[in-house]
């Protein structure tokens, strides 16, 4: 029986997406279209579509005719299904700023808002499902985002050099972290409105004559204008831009989430893998609900060092794995030239996307050619072997 499938991914035509990226990777004509994501997974909202000898399948409902045997009895005893979710991102316009609530608060408030008669699908929902949703993201070019509060030094010297945040240093210096976000996020429209156009007036000019870099707040605050369809109500999320971290990855870094740490992808390409969850609280940069207590709850009020992770290279230094420090997953990106042979005994079930050229993967009697954006589930115990006519870049994921 065959371990190798290829699996087709689901699109997700967000409006912040790009046009180009993802349907370049997956050969597919663009006619215009957003194309923000493109799913691997087991996810109910958007399965992955599987090709089995009895026909295509979504691979939610093979998983579940199959689970021991296709995840490993491991996984499959510990966590009931697929732990994680594998995207491909283009990130053209900014993404909300969101944070994810730990598995405890995770469970608590789904089975909250179920007891409450909330609809999944209503506006107003937080909680999609009953899982945490930490995420490791890595660049597949230069990659710009927000991570965490700057240090308090650093967030010090921000607000004194903001001359439209300068009242609000002795708010951070009296209430700290909490009551600084607090102060900006529970403002009336007025409130906001009166202390961030002055802002506004003096920056956007700057950015439409190109004269800002995208190391400065003020770059990402004025694009968050500029592409705005409303410029009467401005989003609180400006406030986020100047109080958290401005990281550059660079083509093949990475950089994980953790639950609390309130974050935002502003501009590239990346691979994300994440456990198998749509929890989101957002924090602004969006028109969706925004739910202040529930995500001053979740939200870790601490300075946050961001940490680039360069992947460890395997011994046969074809494979770099980003290590993470959760059960749910485990990312890597296996590089091949036309000489190198990759082989591996998958002991949970994997997912592998080809990112840049073409490959030939081999398990048992069932050989599989791949081209640019093609990609395979192997179930667990699977051993297999990879290589390239040329060359290629593949990323994968697993549970550990």
């Amino acid at each position: 029986m065959s371990k190798l499938f290829t699996l087709q991914g689901e699109l997700q035509n967000y409006a912040w997406g790009g046009s180009t990226y993802i349907s370049n990777l997956l050969g597919i004509e663009s006619k215009g279209e957003k194309y923000a994501e493109y799913w691997l997974g087991a996810h109910v909202n958007a399965p992955s579509v599987l090709s089995t000898p009895e026909g295509n399948q979504p691979l939610d409902a093979y998983l579940n005719l199959n689970l021991s045997k296709s995840l490993g009895t491991d996984v499959a005893e510990k966590f009931g299904r697929l732990p994680f979710l594998f995207k491909v991102l283009d990130v053209n316009d900014m993404l909300s700023i969101q944070v994810h609530p730990t598995k405890l608060e995770a469970e608590k408030g789904f089975r909250n808002e179920n007891e409450k008669g909330i609809a999944l699908n209503a506006p107003n929902r937080n909680y999609k499902d009953d899982n945490h949703k930490p995420e490791i993201m890595v660049a597949l070019s230069e990659f710009w985002l927000l991570h965490g509060f700057l240090a308090e030094s650093q967030l010090t010297e921000r607000l004194k050099n903001t001359p439209e945040f300068v009242d609000l240093l002795s708010v951070f210096e009296e209430e700290g972290f909490f009551g600084l976000y607090k102060c900006v996020m529970e403002q009336s429209v007025e409130e906001s409105n009166q202390l961030l156009q002055p802002l506004v007036d003096r920056i956007l000019p700057l950015y439409q004559e190109g004269k800002l870099h995208k190391t400065s707040p003020d770059y990402w605050a004025a694009k968050a204008v500029d592409m705005a369809v409303d410029t009467s109500v401005l989003d609180k999320g400006i406030y986020s831009i100047y109080f958290f971290n401005i990281v550059k990855a660079n083509k093949g870094e990475a950089i994980f989430q953790d639950a609390g740490i309130p974050h935002a992808y502003l501009e590239g390409q990346n691979m994300e893998l994440m456990a198998n969850s749509d929890n989101v609280l957002r924090g602004g940069l969006t028109p969706k609900h925004v739910d202040v207590p529930e995500l001053l709850k979740h939200m870790n009020f601490e300075e946050t060092i961001p940490t680039i992770i360069l992947g460890e290279m395997q011994e046969d230094c074809l494979e770099r794995i980003y290590k993470c420090p959760v059960p749910d997953f485990e990312l890597s990106q296996i590089t091949l030239s036309m000489t190198d042979l990759y082989k591996s005994n998958a002991k949970s079930a994997q997912i592998l996307i080809v990112i840049e050229g073409e490959v030939v993967i081999v398990e048992g009697d069932s050989t599989l050619i791949l081209d640019k954006g093609g990609s395979v589930f192997l179930m667990a115990e699977s051993e297999y072997q990879i290589s390239s006519p040329s060359s290629a870049v593949i990323y994968k994921a697993t549970a550990p």
